[in-house]
């Protein structure tokens, strides 16, 4: 993401600002961030994902939904535009407009060259803050990967690694497993991974 020169923005400024933009913006700690473009795998990846998604959890309470709903951490924390949420429970939003969303249970990220230190670093760090997020998930585009971080009753991480395209993401959060074949359908990969039966590690 790159700034914008401008001065330092309340959240209500910058919310005011956004719902008037023509492109979207995150913000953090009083500055708005454009928002860089997508490559087609992110955008084929993110759409079978939802797809994978929608159909597993059609007839639960749980909603899946895309880049365009804004997630709030905090009204002073980050404002973002997650690849791919879902919510389980009934949805809570920052005011009347219903365009900012605070509870989301699974929040999926598909990373690039330009967004992945983002991703991994302050974004995560700050989507840990929402107390009913449960996991955290990184896609990478070149290979078939699933990293999955998810929410332990001490409150720590525990991270799991699903690499090559004969595996299975769990995502427990959600009470639903993906295949990776399925992720990175009509995705031309950098690398394509068959990884062994038990190719998922879980670390603390």
């Amino acid at each position: 993401m790159a700034a914008n020169p401008t001065p330092k923005l309340t959240p209500q400024q910058y919310l005011d600002l956004e719902r008037a933009a023509e492109t979207r913006h995150e913000y953090f700690n009083g500055q708005m961030y454009a928002m860089a473009g997508g490559s087609a795998r992110q955008s084929q990846i993110i759409a079978n994902l939802a797809r994978e998604l929608g159909t597993l959890l059609k007839r639960t309470p749980c909603r899946v939904m895309l880049q365009d709903l804004r997630v709030s951490v905090s009204p002073q924390g980050l404002y973002a535009y997650p690849d791919v949420l879902v919510v389980c429970e009934e949805l809570k939003f920052t005011d009347e407009h219903q365009d900012t969303l605070t509870n989301p249970c699974l929040v999926i990220e598909v990373l690039s060259p330009s967004t992945e230190r983002y991703d991994r670093g302050l974004k995560f760090a700050q989507y840990r803050n929402i107390s009913e997020l449960q996991e955290y998930v990184l896609v990478s585009q070149g290979e078939p990967r699933v990293e999955v971080f998810r929410r332990q009753p001490t409150g720590q991480w525990l991270y799991s690694d699903f690499l090559g395209l004969n595996l299975t993401a769990v995502f427990d959060s959600v009470g639903c497993n993906v295949a990776l074949a399925e992720i990175y359908d009509k995705v031309t990969l950098d690398k394509e991974v068959f990884a062994p039966k038990d190719g998922a590690v879980d670390q603390d």
